[in-house]
């Protein structure tokens, strides 16, 4: 067989996706004739496509050196060097396709992806654009359109574009996924659930779907749906751990809790719904109301808050489940709910205070929780705000625990994080935040820990947890919850949505 008819014999194979007879073809090909342009090149690009991007990247050499003005080897020579990073480069070669033969949408899509690594995304932008002007059906390029869209902050454009995306191709998870998550982030939370559902019926274990569905429920009253999904993502597994080991303390508190159970026993119950109240009902619910309204700052204290049945079982929840994943260097551990902290009763909890203290909550509905334990002998939260309306924080924990019941509570001040601050700054950069009170003369309060008790705050105050001195002991470490409600408000161009970590990433081929 001559190396003509072997060529489009491997060809042809590799059309029809049959991988291992286009690679013996081409093969065949490079042992008769090494330099063989057309075989380096078509076996470069299965490499490719094989993930095998070092041996890609030498064929692929190989092919432009018998043929450097080959637009078609300098597109995938510059696809496979954006793979591996090598984005200056990758940049080159594309720009030199495009030099050799302009208007290759497929190439300005890769450019764009390889733009936007380095970080110069009005060029990425505008490389899209081409691409689409060129090939308006050309779906990839749509959705890396509305990624860089998205991190460039324009949300509501990036809508756009990932729902021209999802028209193109109604079963693509990943671009209902961003669809999705541009409408969570823009506040359009019926057309976000719609997508992300959409998405998690085509992907049904794709844990960053469970997530961000999880988060649209909540923020849309279905709080206990949200829950079952938070649940399911922490059932998947296969969390973002990055292989460190694991602080002192946490490894002290996994010991404890492993010898609490093992002492006594676990309880199918913890964490299940209650078939009465959980929230107290005997509170003076017009003088909370009216303590909400007059408050300035807006911080109200609620004692009793829980039944003691519901008290009793969010204990029992909090110290026998193994939810408490997250460490923190200052000495406390996070349960989130994509981790577990999902239970029914926290459902029940949440829904029963917007609608026991509606005066309080409005109209807004649980936007995230968490749980935070905290090693006795350790501090807890580190000053912040919170991106959210409304803040409940409350304690669990018993009071013979507490060493100080003048301490172990929140410091709340009574100024608000700048409405046009990001996250960072008003969630992790003490120095601003410090700065930013004492240039205000802001002004603090203490509120000191109780058992069952809640403090209800506007959540854009700084607070940070108060000094603790709890007594040694597995059931004796400080336990709070927090639970946030609404969205916080920001100025224009500056609504990004902290709650929602995961995102797909560009693609470059249809």
């Amino acid at each position: 067989m001559g190396l003509e008819q072997l060529l489009h014999q491997g060809l042809a194979a590799q059309q029809r996706g049959d991988q291992a007879e286009a690679e013996r073809c081409y093969l065949g090909v490079l042992a008769l004739a090494p330099h063989e342009a057309n075989a380096n090149h078509l076996l470069g690009v299965l490499r490719y496509q094989q993930g095998r991007s070092t041996e890609a990247l030498e064929l692929l050499g190989k092919a432009l050196v018998a043929v450097p003005q080959s637009p078609e080897n300098h597109s995938y020579y510059g696809a496979v060097l954006h793979s591996v990073g090598r984005y200056e480069e990758a940049l080159a070669s594309l720009d030199r396709a495009l030099t050799l033969a302009p208007g290759q949408a497929e190439v300005l899509n890769v450019r764009g992806l390889v733009l936007m690594a380095l970080a110069r995304p009005e060029e990425a932008l505008l490389s899209l654009d081409q691409a689409v002007a060129l090939a308006p059906d050309y779906t990839e390029a749509w959705n890396n359109r509305g990624i860089v869209l998205r991190n460039m902050a324009r949300v509501e454009e990036a809508r756009g574009s990932f729902a021209r995306a999802a028209a193109l191709d109604p079963n693509h998870p990943h671009i209902h996924f961003n669809l999705g998550l541009a409408c969570l982030i823009v506040g359009k939370l019926g057309e976000a659930t719609e997508a992300l559902e959409k998405s998690l019926k085509i992907v049904p274990d794709d844990r960053a779907v469970l997530n961000n569905l999880a988060v649209v429920l909540c923020e849309t009253g279905r709080t206990a749906e949200a829950m079952t999904l938070f649940k399911r993502h922490a059932e998947l597994g296969g969390g973002d751990s990055n292989g460190a080991p694991e602080p002192d303390h946490k490894l002290k508190h996994d010991l404890e809790q492993k010898a609490y159970v093992a002492q006594t026993g676990l309880s199918a119950e913890a964490g299940a719904r209650l078939s009465g109240p959980a929230v107290n009902p005997d509170n003076d619910i017009a003088a909370i109301a009216h303590r909400w309204r007059t408050a300035s700052p807006q911080v109200v204290v609620i004692d009793n808050l829980l039944t003691p049945a519901a008290l009793e079982a969010i204990r029992r929840f909090c110290w026998q489940s193994p939810i408490w994943k997250k460490s923190y260097d200052e000495g406390y551990l996070g349960a989130l709910p994509e981790d577990g902290f999902a239970a029914p009763l926290l459902a029940q909890i949440a829904d029963e205070l917007r609608e026991t203290f509606g005066a309080v909550f409005g109209g807004h509905s649980l936007r995230y929780l968490w749980g935070f334990k905290c090693d006795s002998q350790l501090k807890g939260v580190n000053i912040h705000a919170d991106f959210a309306a409304v803040n409940v924080n409350f304690w669990i924990t018993p009071d013979e625990a507490n060493l100080n019941p003048d301490s172990g509570g929140l410091i709340i001040w009574d100024k608000a994080a700048p409405l046009d601050w990001d996250f960072t700054t008003y969630n992790t950069d003490e120095a601003a935040m410090r700065a930013f009170l004492a240039e205000s003369g802001a002004k603090s309060q203490i509120v000191p820990y109780r058992a069952n008790r809640a403090v209800i705050f506007d959540s854009d105050l700084f607070h940070q947890t108060d000094e603790i001195a709890f007594r040694e002991g597995y059931t004796n470490r400080r336990i709070n919850i927090t639970m946030l409600y609404g969205r916080r408000r920001v100025n224009e161009g500056t609504q990004i949505n902290e709650l929602v970590p995961a995102v797909f990433t560009g693609s470059q081929r249809s």
